[in-house]
């Protein structure tokens, strides 16, 4: 796990490289990424992103977009801001639901639910703040199935998540998904990294 907090065009891997050993990538981040997910209910499941998770996101779409040093720029702008800072964990929540009439309904009951995601730990809360890139809830008031959202810690706040099997709680207090999940000491520990 690399504790890095910005990608640079030199951490990237030349296209023919990369899809050399993209399997090998893959799994090694897959590894990574079982410990960095939590699911919130029964319909969103918190993806906790990385330098790694990122530097896998960067690769995968220049591998299969083939779009070489002309795109790079790009994804470097849309996917380091999600590598977290040092005092701060960063997640992509998906909203997600098999039924496309379902998901439609549930959807437009949940705008703004970006904006209330939250971490407690050691009494605190933490609240979320909704990556600003763009609006992620129409004005129907229909939220969108992927959400980027900020946690910015506090040094108090960081202490107690770094505390072995310190009880963490990540949830919603919208109003139409009130969910909260415990992390699991996995989670925790590897979340805990995120921080400098």
């Amino acid at each position: 796990m690399t504790t890095r907090h910005e990608l640079t065009a030199a951490d990237i891997l030349p296209w023919a490289e990369y899809a050399k050993d993209r399997a090998e990538h893959r799994r090694r981040l897959t590894a990574i990424k079982r410990s960095r997910r939590v699911e919130v209910g029964p319909f969103v499941t918190f993806y906790f992103e990385s330098f790694d998770t990122m530097w896998l996101q960067v690769q995968e779409m220049l591998h299969i977009e083939k779009g070489g040093e002309a795109q790079l720029a790009d994804e470097l702008a849309a996917y380091n801001p999600l590598i977290p800072k040092g005092k701060e964990l960063v997640a992509t929540f998906m909203i997600e639901i098999d039924d496309a009439l379902r998901r439609a309904r549930v959807l437009a009951g949940l705008g703004g639910i970006e904006q209330t995601a939250f971490i407690e730990v050691g009494g605190a809360r933490v609240a979320g703040k909704a990556e600003e890139d763009q609006e992620r809830t129409s004005e129907e008031g229909k939220a969108s199935s992927v959400q980027f959202v900020h946690f910015p810690f506090a040094d108090a706040q960081i202490a107690a998540f770094k505390e072995p099997n310190a009880r963490v709680i990540l949830g919603f207090t919208h109003p139409n998904y009130s969910h909260m999940a415990v992390l699991s000491e996995a989670t925790r520990a590897a979340l805990a990294e995120d921080f400098a």
